[in-house]
């Protein structure tokens, strides 16, 4: 049975964190905003200097028995990338899990299997054990496809599902 983690009803369901590539030197911007039963992720990627922009959201869950994340999603056209952090650190840094989905300008819905889930550090792939689903922590989504300009995303939901969903 799918887990819900995000519906998107409350705009004040989680909070939202926006993480440019300020943090090294970028220039993008990226925004969020929770309105009208959907998250909008929306700014402007800037390769040179950085090329990223992401929203994260806490959620202390266990998605043990699961076997992905699920997203209904329209956009700009663009590739964008989901994370699912579970917390696990190597070499004193956070091991980030992430894979990339595109979007669509009508609303498509998303599988995204855990096991096709990349492992990196600052963007470098890296050796890492699997994915903890006893301890999730949160959920990203990033803007990093290394194209220039402006970039949309709404997100109706995020779940998990288990694989005969």
């Amino acid at each position: 049975m799918a887990k819900a983690l995000f519906e998107f009803a409350d705009a004040n369901e989680a909070s939202w964190d926006v993480v440019n590539d300020g943090v090294m030197g970028g220039r993008s911007a990226g925004f969020v905003a929770v309105e009208a039963g959907t998250l909008r992720f929306t700014g402007t990627l800037v390769t040179q200097g950085g090329g990223f922009t992401s929203v994260r959201a806490r959620r202390a869950i266990d998605l043990t028995g699961q076997v992905g994340i699920e997203l209904r999603v329209r956009g700009s056209g663009r590739q964008f990338e989901v994370e699912v952090d579970d917390g696990l650190r190597s070499y004193g840094r956070r091991v980030s899990r992430r894979a990339p989905f595109p979007s669509l300008t009508e609303w498509t819905l998303i599988r995204v299997p855990f096991n096709t889930l990349r492992s990196t550090i600052f963007g470098r792939e890296v050796n890492a054990a699997p994915i903890d689903l006893a301890r999730i922590r949160g959920v990203g989504l990033y803007m990093a496809d290394g194209n220039d300009g402006p970039f949309r995303l709404e997100v109706d939901y995020i779940c998990a599902y288990v694989a005969d969903d």
